[in-house]
């Protein structure tokens, strides 16, 4: 849910850099003109927050909307994709060397495998 609100503060804000070309560089790994717009980082935001609770759901601490199949299936492609990131991060920053891939090999692909993993947990174990 964290990761959910701050795609919600990078709509409006270049946090935690000061400029713009700064948050490119070292937060998407682009340049400043092929930065998402915040259409795209709204969209990337409500995955997140759908992601979240799909993992709150299958863990019982919300309810359960929708099917029960969906969330377990869901905790697990979350999962899934998570642990893709973390992995392909990994294997691509470790061929680069840029603001970006220092970050992303130090920070953003160690908490995607990290929760990844808590993802996977929860997707397999059993609610009560």
């Amino acid at each position: 849910m964290l990761v959910g609100a701050i795609h919600v503060v990078w709509m409006f804000s270049q946090w935690p850099v000061r400029t713009r070309a700064e948050f490119a560089r070292k937060v998407v790994g682009v340049e400043a003109d092929d930065l998402p717009n915040r259409f795209l980082t709204a969209l990337v935001a409500i995955a997140l927050f759908a992601a979240a609770y799909l993992v709150a759901a299958r863990a019982g601490i919300v309810g359960v909307i929708g099917p029960r199949w969906a969330t377990p299936v869901g905790t697990a492609t979350v999962a899934a994709v998570l642990l893709f990131r973390g992995v392909a991060g990994f294997i691509t920053s470790a061929r680069k060397d840029t603001e970006f891939t220092y970050w992303d090999l130090r920070v953003y692909a160690p908490l995607c495998v990290a929760l990844g993993g808590a993802c996977l947990a929860v997707a397999v174990g059993t609610t009560g």
